[in-house]
């Protein structure tokens, strides 16, 4: 049987939602956060992550059709309190992030952004890009390259040293396999906080992408910007409520990382 626990989170869950249903999309940079398409993800037992290709269409179709949501690159991405703005990232840097997800967002023409791990692309048993697939993917109009970390190590683990190479030689390693600058990063396993965070600024990063849940405004840190996280097994119904803010309570799970 589930615990109790469990059981009153997820009563919890439905009794917000409900409160909420029907409301307009919460104003701000809502940064939605995908893994793989079409695939298993890296290291994922329970099945969060990856989604399949039916499921992100539909996602995606929804966000064109939208009248009160504008999709947006997050590179360029404003959080502005009087719209409601959607970027589109994906972590790890999956082959089917070219091959399948890339093609349903140009046809609907959303920018995205992904954040690729070189650690991850030597790994020949993975399916993560090649260097060939990632400079393929980079030349697609609305891309952006971000840096996951050398090799997708929980950052706030490191010394100042370790710290500084991982962040250095990833940012580098993109930068001379694409031919363009990368100035963003995702936090391998959403482990940041101020000293990481300062880091990633002294190492020529200009925005970081957290794993806590949330939309962002104008006085949040570009170097510390929240992430809406989307499951493998999200509905229609989910989709919606996450963009329209009626999941926002899940930031309450963790302490702010601006506060660590």
């Amino acid at each position: 049987m589930p615990r109790l626990s469990a059981i009153v989170t997820r009563g919890l869950a439905e009794l917000h939602m409900l409160a909420h249903a029907g409301r307009p999309p919460s104003k701000g940079l809502r940064i939605l956060m995908y893994h793989s398409i079409g695939s298993q993800a890296h290291g994922d037992k329970l099945g969060l992550y990856g989604m399949t290709p039916k499921r992100f269409s539909s996602q995606m179709a929804m966000l064109a059709e939208a009248t009160d949501i504008k999709t947006t690159s997050l590179l360029d991405a404003a959080c502005s309190e009087s719209a409601t703005c959607v970027a589109i990232t994906f972590d790890d840097g999956y082959r089917d992030n070219l091959h399948i997800a890339a093609p349903v967002l140009q046809h609907y023409r959303i920018p995205f952004t992904i954040f690729a791990c070189p650690g991850l692309m030597r790994d020949p048993s993975g399916n993560f890009l090649t260097p060939a697939e990632l400079q393929e993917l980079s030349a697609l109009p609305g891309v952006t390259i971000g840096s996951h970390g050398a090799t997708h190590t929980p950052l706030t683990r490191l010394n100042d040293a370790a710290l500084r190479e991982e962040l250095v030689s990833s940012k580098q390693y993109l930068e001379d396999t694409t031919g363009r600058a990368v100035n963003a990063i995702s936090y391998p396993h959403g482990a940041v906080n101020r000293r990481v965070r300062d880091a990633a600024a002294a190492a020529g990063y200009t925005l970081g992408a957290c794993s806590r849940f949330d939309i962002n405004d104008d006085n949040r840190d570009r170097l510390l910007l929240c992430r809406t996280d989307i499951h493998a097994g999200d509905t229609t119904r989910v989709f919606k409520q996450k963009l329209h803010g009626d999941w926002d309570w899940y930031k309450w799970r963790n302490r702010d990382p601006a506060c660590l």
